[in-house]
């Protein structure tokens, strides 16, 4: 499947803000099932520096420095990404009580080791009462794939989708005690209940299509955005990506941007300036499929 994907993110300041600094991170990256065919990133106004990468995880970067006030900047991305069904598939997981010596023969540091996505991260931390929540679901003798699975499908269930329940700073803890929140919360609290009951996690940040196949219902979280959880499920099956917004695993629908441990690894802009006064910052989201001809 291909997608002709618009982003726009826009931020407006009470007064005029200066030596402006950010960090991108917009454009879809290449995987296996995923291939970006074309793509740019432009900011207005044109800014002094810049300089485009890679992050230590393999997603694509855009640095940008502007020296003079400006009141308004817009970041862009526009490009065609061809999307193809992964691998799916059997069960190839180990049990769960195995997991930790397949992580141990796991050497290196790379950024695909999943060493990295198992202890505390900028915005996930230990938490015994997600732990207790996980450790009733996740039973020893079940795979690893498994417990992934019902940990999704557990959040799916109890989670209602509301975005105007939680912030981009709200912590994980608060929306699983509410019960309510948009996908960056329900996949910081799938990955904090991973994380205590022992299996690797971390955070994809991306994009949905908008508009569903005839007769299918339109997927959560497809205005702006998205957020799933990828699991690391032993030695012979890997990485796997699923979707707790929508109790699914990740598909052709979906269209990855960035990997990280958390949101703080994957946000779309970060950075500094000097100002005062407030902000206001408007998302546009377009994801438009193409009829595949053979």
């Amino acid at each position: 499947m291909q997608y002709d994907i618009t982003l726009r993110i826009t931020y407006t300041y009470e007064r005029p803000a200066a030596d402006t600094r950010m960090l991108l991170r917009m454009a879809p990256r290449m995987l296996p099932d995923q291939r970006p065919i074309s793509g740019i990133v432009t900011v207005d106004p044109i800014p002094d520096f810049r300089r485009d990468g890679l992050d230590f995880f393999g997603n694509s970067t855009t640095e940008i420095a502007i020296d003079a006030p400006i009141i308004k900047i817009g970041f862009t991305y526009r490009g065609r990404v061809e999307r193809n069904p992964g691998s799916g598939g059997l069960d190839l997981s180990c049990p769960l009580w195995a997991l930790r010596r397949e992580i141990e023969a796991c050497h290196g540091l790379g950024p695909e080791t999943p060493h990295h996505f198992l202890g505390p991260s900028d915005r996930i931390r230990h938490e015994p009462e997600i732990r207790t929540f996980a450790e009733e679901i996740a039973l020893p003798d079940m795979s690893t794939l498994s417990v992934v699975e019902a940990i999704c499908a557990a959040l799916h269930q109890s989670f209602a989708f509301d975005p105007s329940a939680t912030e981009v700073t709200t912590e994980p803890i608060e929306a699983f005690r509410n019960r309510r929140g948009v996908c960056q919360d329900m996949s910081h609290v799938m990955i904090t209940a991973l994380r205590e009951v022992g299996i690797p996690a971390g955070y994809v940040s991306g994009f949905l299509r908008t508009s569903p196949p005839p007769g299918q219902a339109r997927l959560e979280g497809a205005d702006a955005m998205h957020a799933w959880v990828r699991a690391w499920c032993g030695q012979e099956l890997g990485w796997v990506e699923i979707d707790p917004t929508n109790n699914i695993r990740a598909g052709t629908d979906h269209v990855v941007v960035a990997y990280g441990r958390d949101y703080a690894d994957v946000s779309p802009v970060r950075g500094s300036m000097r100002s005062s006064g407030s902000q206001t910052t408007t998302h546009q989201v377009d994801v438009a499929p193409l009829e595949m001809t053979g």
